[in-house]
């Protein structure tokens, strides 16, 4: 299973400190620091993330307060709510998804 989390914050549990993952992520839970994650994070709507993320690919239905930085596609549900700039090589965003912040789509390298 490609998509499959390789590592699982559980809703309820609470990190401080930045946070590195090579694998994939789901993250329902609350994280107060960076975020890196080297293939997909998918960010559940009770999942808080106090800092910075960046990934290679990213989900997104809870909260950010801080800069979304992915190297591929990003979705934004519509339970998403973003404080910071959005960087993606894609995005796509829900009806009802909010972000506060620049948005600069990338597009594909040539």
């Amino acid at each position: 299973m490609e998509n499959s989390a390789s590592c699982v914050v559980s809703q309820g549990t609470t990190m401080e400190g930045n946070f590195d993952s090579p694998e994939n992520i789901r993250l329902d839970g609350r994280v107060t620091g960076n975020v890196s994650c080297g293939k997909k994070l998918v960010l559940g709507s009770e999942g808080v993330v106090e800092g910075s993320i960046k990934a290679k690919e990213a989900v997104v239905m809870g909260t950010v307060s801080g800069d979304v930085m992915v190297k591929g596609a990003l979705h934004l549900l519509a339970t998403a709510k973003i404080a910071g700039d959005v960087t993606a090589e894609t995005i796509t965003v829900d009806e009802g998804a909010r972000y506060d912040g620049k948005c600069k789509i990338a597009g594909k390298p040539k």
